[in-house]
């Protein structure tokens, strides 16, 4: 019985060894199912997973950002919807047809208006021994361009706005206030500086300026009319009749020169 007991002892034991052999060539095998090459593999496949780690990191704290900043966009939303209720009553008020600050006639007169040079030239030296032209304020104001609204056009007779429209009669304060302009820049310009073709023109209206009915006052004269919105046909004549009952012109003939006045309405 004890031979038995102790026969059943060591196969039990050799069993527990055979046991241990196995587990030991499983890990060998193990081991050699990952050589060194792929432990480069497995550091790369970390860092990879370290840096989405930190992407996701950074899309949550942009989203937290967001979602703060959410309240401050609500806000400015109200506050330009206030401001765009505001700008549309104030939009009521405004002519459709602004003045443009640069036309052609203005152009075409600083073209004229040639550059300091030292050439010598026998009118302007005979330009010199005559008085000068009377001396502009300066910051002198920009002409006025006071343009009329829907309800004085609608009041006026119709016999007298004929096909006359809003835009049209504006465009036309435009065009004057724009000649009126150019003719400043050539009174106030140096003979120097002036083309010989602007001499006469620039001596003609330095002597009008000088009259009592124009003095210190911004005026065009009817051959500065050439569009583009106020022209010399049956349209241009209607609106300068329609400017004039309206208090934005006034006109007077001084010499054999129809000038007309700009005013400020009453």
């Amino acid at each position: 019985m004890e031979v038995k007991q102790a026969g059943s002892s060591l196969d039990s034991l050799m069993s527990s060894f055979n046991t241990r052999i196995a587990e030991l060539q499983q890990f060998v095998i193990a081991r050699n199912m990952y050589p060194a090459s792929s432990i480069s593999d497995l550091s790369e496949i970390d860092s990879a997973v370290k840096g989405m780690e930190l992407q996701v990191q950074k899309i949550r704290d942009r989203l937290r950002e967001e979602t703060q900043a959410i309240p401050k966009a609500k806000k400015l939303i109200e506050a330009a919807l206030r401001q765009q209720t505001k700008l549309k009553s104030m939009s009521a008020c405004v002519p459709s047809c602004l003045p443009e600050i640069a036309t052609a006639v203005i152009q075409d007169t600083s073209k004229r208006v040639q550059p300091e040079t030292p050439k010598r030239d026998v009118v302007t030296e005979s330009l010199k021994l005559e008085e000068p032209a009377p001396r502009e304020k300066k910051g002198r104001a920009s002409p006025p361009m006071w343009h009329i609204t829907s309800n004085e056009l609608n009041a006026l007779p119709s016999y007298m706005k004929q096909r006359l429209t809003l835009d049209k009669v504006n465009a036309a304060i435009n065009d004057i206030a724009t000649y009126a302009e150019a003719n400043a820049q050539i009174i106030v310009a140096p003979r120097k500086k002036l083309a010989e073709n602007m001499l006469d023109k620039a001596l003609e209206l330095r002597e009008i300026s000088m009259n009592d009915a124009v003095k210190s006052k911004h005026f065009f004269l009817e051959t500065d009319i050439k569009g583009p919105a106020l022209k010399l046909d049956n349209t241009g004549k209607a609106t300068l009749t329609v400017l004039r009952h309206l208090g934005r012109v006034s006109e007077t003939r001084i010499g054999h020169h129809r000038v007309f006045i700009l005013l400020k309405p009453h």
